[in-house]
C-alpha cells in the first residue's frame, strides 16, 4: 500500500512461520486488491466477494475495482444482514456461490462487511475444497478490532451461538477506518464495548488510552450539540482513530500468537480464553432475546459488567475499578434497557456456553483492570451469579459528567 494512504501495519505472527498483516487507515480499501495479491499464491485468479446489500451498496464498487485492478476476476454474493442470518443455511448458500463462481484452491474469498459477514465467509472458505484463502475487509468497528483478527469463523444454531465453526486464519486484513463514518451509532457502541473489554482483560494502558479517546469523542459530540466549534481537525481524528484501532489489533494479535487455537490446557492470564471476558453473559443475553434486542458488542458490554460484578463480590476487584469499567462502558454509548430480563432465565442459558469444560462454565474475571483470571464456574456460587447479573442489568451505565 502506498505511503499516501497513511496506513498503519500490524503483523499477526503465528507458529510455523505463518502470519499475515493488518493494514489500517482512512482509504485503505483502495489497496484491497494489492493486499490480496501480495498475500495469495501467484496462481490466484479469482476473488469471490461475500457482503450484504447495505455494505456492498456503499463500498462494493470500490472493493471490486481494487481487486480487478490487481488482476482478479471478481464475483459477488450478498447475504442477509444481521445475526439471524449467521446460520448453516446461509453458509450452505455461500458454498453454492463459491462453487458457481468456479473458485479453485489457489483463489480466495473476500469478506466485505461486519463480523457476521466475516464469520460466514470465513467458515465457507474453511469448508470449500477443504480450505481456500480468504481476505478480511471489515467495515464495522467491532470487526476491525476483534473478529477479523484471529481466525475464528462459524455460525449459530438453535442450540447456541458459534457452536459450529472452524479456525481459519485470513491471508490479509484491510481496515478502512473511513467506513466507520457510515455506521449507525449503535454499531459504534458495540465496537467500543469490545475495545473496552480488550483493555480491561489484558492491558491497563490500552484500557486507559481507549477511555481517554472515548472521553474526547463524548466531549466532541457534546460540543457539536451545543453549537460550539470543534478544534480537532478531521485528519487528526482519523489518525488518532487509526492508532487506537492498531493498538487494539496489536493486543489481539499478541494473544492469538501465543494461543492460536485456545488451548484447553491453558487458563493463564495470556491464554486466548481471556478474550471471552463479557461473552459468557453476553451470549446468554443474545440467546434469550432471540438475537433481536442487542448488537453483539452491546450484549458484551453488559456481560463485562456482570463478570466485573462477580469479581467484586468474590473480593477480586476493587469497587473503584468496577466503577471505572462502568464509566468506560458508558462512554462507549447508550446500551438497550435490560432490567426487564430475568436473571434466572439468563443463568439457565449459560449452560449452553460453548466455552464450558467438563460441564462447567469458565468465567473470565478481573483481579484488576488489565489483569484477567480464568475461574472454574463451580467456584462461583449460583446466587453470586444471579445477583451480579441483576446488578449489571439494573440500569444501563450513563456517561459520566
Amino acid at each position: 500500500m502506498t505511503d499516501e494512504l497513511k496506513t498503519l501495519s500490524v503483523p499477526v505472527r503465528l507458529g510455523g512461520g505463518r502470519g499475515y498483516g493488518v493494514e489500517i487507515g482512512a482509504g485503505a480499501l483502495a489497496g484491497l486488491g494489492r493486499a490480496a495479491r501480495e498475500s495469495l499464491p501467484g496462481q490466484a485468479r479469482k476473488a469471490a466477494v461475500v457482503s450484504n446489500a447495505r455494505v456492498f451498496g456503499l463500498y462494493g464498487e470500490r472493493a471490486v475495482a481494487s481487486l480487478r485492478g490487481a488482476g482478479f476476476e471478481v464475483s459477488h454474493w450478498l447475504m442477509g444482514e444481521g445475526e439471524r442470518f449467521k446460520t448453516l443455511r446461509t453458509a450452505e448458500r455461500a458454498l453454492e456461490f463459491l462453487s458457481e463462481s468456479g473458485l479453485e484452491r489457489s483463489d480466495a474469498v473476500v469478506a466485505l462487511g461486519g463480523g457476521v459477514v466475516g464469520d460466514v465467509a470465513g467458515f465457507a472458505a474453511a469448508l470449500y475444497l477443504r480450505g481456500v484463502a480468504f481476505v478480511q475487509a471489515p467495515t464495522t468497528l467491532l470487526a476491525q478490532i476483534d473478529s477479523s483478527v484471529g481466525g475464528k469463523t462459524g455460525v449459530n444454531t438453535r442450540a447456541g451461538k458459534n457452536l459450529v465453526g472452524a479456525f481459519h486464519q485470513p491471508s490479509a486484513v484491510v481496515v478502512d477506518t473511513a467506513t466507520l463514518q457510515s455506521l449507525p451509532r449503535r454499531e459504534l457502541t458495540a465496537g467500543w464495548c469490545e475495545a473496552v473489554k480488550q483493555g480491561a482483560v489484558g492491558d491497563r494502558r490500552l484500557f486507559e488510552r481507549t477511555k481517554r479517546f472515548l472521553t474526547g469523542e463524548a466531549r466532541n459530540v457534546s460540543n457539536r450539540r451545543a453549537g460550539a466549534s470543534v478544534t480537532e481537525t478531521g485528519a487528526g481524528r482519523d489518525e488518532e482513530l487509526a492508532q487506537i484501532i492498531a493498538a487494539q489489533c496489536a493486543f489481539k494479535a499478541r494473544i492469538v500468537a501465543g494461543d492460536e487455537r485456545e488451548s484447553l490446557g491453558r487458563d493463564d492470564a495470556r491464554s486466548r480464553k481471556i478474550l471471552n471476558f463479557g461473552h459468557t453473559v453476553g451470549h446468554a443475553l443474545e440467546a434469550v432475546t432471540n438475537y433481536r434486542r442487542f448488537r453483539h458488542g452491546e450484549a458484551v458490554g453488559y456481560g463485562c459488567l456482570a463478570a466485573a460484578e462477580i469479581s467484586k463480590r468474590l473480593g477480586l476487584l476493587d469497587p473503584s475499578e468496577l466503577e471505572s469499567l462502568r464509566e468506560a462502558v458508558a462512554l462507549a454509548g447508550r446500551l438497550p434497557a435490560a432490567a426487564d430480563l430475568d436473571a434466572e432465565t439468563i443463568q439457565r442459558a449459560l449452560r449452553k456456553d460453548k466455552k464450558a469444560v467438563g460441564g462447567s462454565v469458565r468465567w473470565v474475571l478481573l483481579e484488576g483492570l488489565g489483569r484477567a483470571r480464568v475461574v472454574d464456574g463451580r467456584e462461583v456460587a449460583a446466587r453470586v451469579v444471579r445477583a451480579a447479573i441483576r446488578a449489571a442489568l439494573a440500569a444501563p451505565p450513563r456517561t459520566p459528567k
